[in-house]
């Protein structure tokens, strides 16, 4: 195993919103968190409380719903002057530089190009996360639009894995098939219409080894493989990521670690030149808002503070959270940005990027080597 201790440090201060545009998706992942929300189709007509927490019609589930106190149905985000504003208005309260769609998948969203066009009329750039199903559609109109990269979550390199990963409902190794033909597409237009592409592949323990071996395989030349730590892990997943390396012969080159989020990386270098990530979290907690939460310790805290996201409520206005396990302490736009939240969230952005900057400070590589 490759020492990353004293590995050169790039921080980079977090400066992405979350975007859910649409809630519908033509996957059932069994592990699916959908951003914290219920599965609008399936809780159509329902009020806070009556919310199911069993997987309805749509075979689809939200994890932390039983928990996580969401009292709001998402609903799709038009293109139009409501979301430019709010966009506005969050980047006006806190720094922002990026946007990125997520859903649901966003790429069933029948204005994705209008709502990348509103996104870079404001100086945004655009990124999305897609499990490929629809890229080869929309990723030419998406391109000239402006959108930036597609992150690509990928959930099995066989239609027996896929479909493993299921609810019973679209467990069918058949679909299973077309669905991964249609990611080998997305893959091929993404390339074509010069979008950037990466792959992102949770490994929770060593039984996915050979599978993400697969993917690195299978789509290593095209895409950039992003190894992903289970937000369950009980140390398995990061010792499964360290065998993929080992095995792989990978050279550690740099740690990327987000300032103001729990996202950090470890960017490898393969034998052959292409670049594999090791990504996983850190445990980044809100000072105010996360002191006295029933689940700010080691075991219930999955995901740690990892950024601002913003929905649309059903009929209601934009919300936007702050954690995927507590939905509850979601906030309507208006309020939010001229909450305390608000400023605790900006003041923890730029206090950990003095901290960690000063903390890696020996470590941290000059502009021109950065990658």
């Amino acid at each position: 195993m490759r020492n990353t201790s004293n590995l050169p440090v790039e921080v980079r201060p977090d400066r992405t919103l979350r975007v859910k545009i649409i809630d519908a998706c033509g996957l059932a992942c069994s592990f699916c968190h959908n951003e914290g929300t219920p599965v609008a189709t399936d809780n159509t007509g329902r009020a806070a409380g009556e919310f199911t927490r069993t997987p309805g019609r749509s075979g689809r589930v939200s994890i932390y719903l039983k928990t996580n106190g969401a009292d709001f149905l998402p609903a799709r985000i038009s293109a139009d002057s409501d979301f430019a504003l709010a966009l506005a208005a969050v980047r006006g309260s806190l720094p922002t530089s990026e946007v990125h769609f997520t859903g649901g998948e966003p790429t069933l969203h029948p204005e994705l190009p209008g709502l990348i066009r509103i996104a870079r009329r404001l100086g945004l750039t655009v990124g999305l996360t897609s499990n490929g199903e629809n890229g080869a559609a929309v990723l030419a109109e998406a391109a000239a639009a402006g959108l930036d990269r597609i992150n690509l979550s990928v959930f099995g390199t066989t239609p027996e894995e896929l479909a493993a990963v299921q609810g019973p409902r679209l467990a069918s190794p058949k679909l299973a098939a077309r669905k991964l033909e249609a990611l080998t597409k997305t893959i091929e237009t993404a390339h074509t219409y010069g979008i950037k592409v990466s792959a992102n592949i949770v490994i929770p323990n060593r039984d996915h080894v050979e599978r993400v071996l697969r993917v690195i395989e299978q789509h290593g030349r095209s895409v950039v493989v992003r190894m992903l730590v289970s937000l369950e892990d009980d140390g398995a997943s990061l010792a499964a990521m360290l065998e993929v390396v080992d095995h792989l012969d990978a050279m550690p080159v740099r740690r990327v670690v987000t300032a103001g989020a729990s996202d950090q990386r470890v960017r490898y270098r393969l034998p052959d030149g292409r670049t594999l990530y090791a990504k996983s979290i850190r445990p980044v907690r809100l000072p105010e808002t996360c002191a006295d939460c029933r689940f700010n310790n080691p075991d219930d805290c999955q995901e740690g503070y990892y950024g601002v996201r913003m929905y649309r409520a059903t009929d209601g206005p934009f919300m936007v959270g702050v954690c995927i396990q507590r939905m509850d302490l979601c906030l309507p736009l208006g309020e939010f940005i001229m909450s305390q939240r608000c400023r605790e969230v900006a003041a923890f952005r730029d206090d950990e990027a003095v901290r960690l900057t000063k903390l890696y400070a020996a470590r941290t590589p000059s502009p021109q080597h950065r990658a």
